[in-house]
């Protein structure tokens, strides 16, 4: 009958086997079946257009060809530029690649992560900040240990905070240099726009630009530091309270680029000139920087590389028994968006 699906069951028949001999050799069971009868059950299937079901396959090898890819914001240029670093390797090994947004709740990331298990996904790749709260990361690593439990394997872009492998930016130290740079340029009043102040990249680039900073001779008030939204809106709308306030800073330095960004389009609506009036940087380099005028000083790092590194982490044939950690190098771009004074 038209547009009626052929079952297993049919082909069992058509190839003059059992049931349970068709499911062996179509769902690809650990169990040996001859090669005459492997050919005649694949002959039949093929004859017949017979689809196999990706989840009988998936319970009978105890794992699929899908790659679980779990991110906070897909929308925000550094998470899909890893994403392709993750896809483009994933595909390239003949895997379907499986996304899901957790919105940086933690609660959400967990519950991805099940449900990637419940469909025994052969990986996942998990890209974003760990937060301060420990409960959480305690809740995650449960469920990270009952996914590997089951043959699958995780790993992140991330800090080196859960039991497995994982991809570690140098925001930091990427920061700090930043912030020496500019202070080369002559700047000696700042403010910070923090990002959310429990994810842990945003503390972690914050303390490493007032370290830089006091390296350089530079206090970095706390009342300077501005905590908000990892967005280009979250950007926009501090620096609009901030232009309102009059303030005195020469430079403004964004913990992520899409905030920078955003902060650069609150002050133009406002007649403030970048960089003439106020230097902003910002940190990641996303791709979408190349069409932003004047070009944006910021940190660089290999996003799509860094997601490659993850993925075939995640996929290696020879896993280890201790988590590895793999550091990557970022480089200070300085650019027209910051003037020397």
């Amino acid at each position: 009958m038209p547009g009626r699906q052929i079952t297993l069951a049919e082909v069992a028949q058509h190839a003059g086997v059992s049931l349970a001999t068709a499911s062996r050799v179509i769902n690809g069971s650990t169990r040996q079946v001859s090669d005459p009868l492997r050919d005649r059950v694949l002959a039949s299937a093929d004859s017949l257009g017979y689809l196999p079901n990706a989840s009988a396959q998936a319970l009978a090898r105890n794992s699929s060809s899908l790659v679980g890819l779990v991110v906070h914001d897909i929308a925000d240029p550094y998470f899909s530029s890893i994403a392709a670093g993750v896809t483009r390797v994933a595909e390239d090994a003949g895997l379907v690649v499986v996304l899901g947004t957790t919105a940086r709740k933690s609660e959400r990331e967990r519950e991805l992560l099940s449900t990637l298990r419940a469909h025994r996904a052969k990986a996942v790749v998990m890209i974003g900040s760990r937060s301060t709260q420990r409960s959480a990361t305690a809740k995650l690593a449960d469920e990270i240990m009952a996914f590997t439990e089951q043959g699958g394997r995780v790993a992140c872009v991330s800090q080196a905070k859960l039991p497995v492998d994982t991809v570690v930016p140098a925001n930091r130290a990427g920061a700090k240099a930043l912030a020496m740079a500019l202070a080369k340029l002559g700047h000696r009043r700042f403010v910070v726009l923090g990002g959310p102040e429990e994810l842990l990249t945003s503390r972690d680039r914050v303390s490493g630009f007032r370290a830089g900073l006091a390296e350089s001779g530079v206090e970095l008030p706390e009342k300077s530091i501005r905590y908000g939204e990892f967005t280009r809106d979250g950007g926009y709308d501090t620096v609009t309270e901030l232009l309102a306030e009059s303030t005195d800073a020469t430079c403004v330095f964004a913990v992520n680029d899409v905030m920078a960004l955003g902060a650069m389009a609150a002050m133009r609506a406002a007649g403030v000139r970048v960089p003439e009036d106020i230097s902003v940087a910002g940190f990641d380099d996303i791709p979408t920087l190349r069409d932003v005028s004047p070009t944006l000083t910021t940190v660089r790092l290999p996003l799509e590389e860094m997601g490659a590194r993850a993925a075939h982490m995640a996929l290696s044939d020879h896993p280890t028994d201790e988590p590895r950690t793999v550091r990557i190098a970022a480089e200070v771009v300085l650019r027209e968006s910051t003037r020397r004074l």
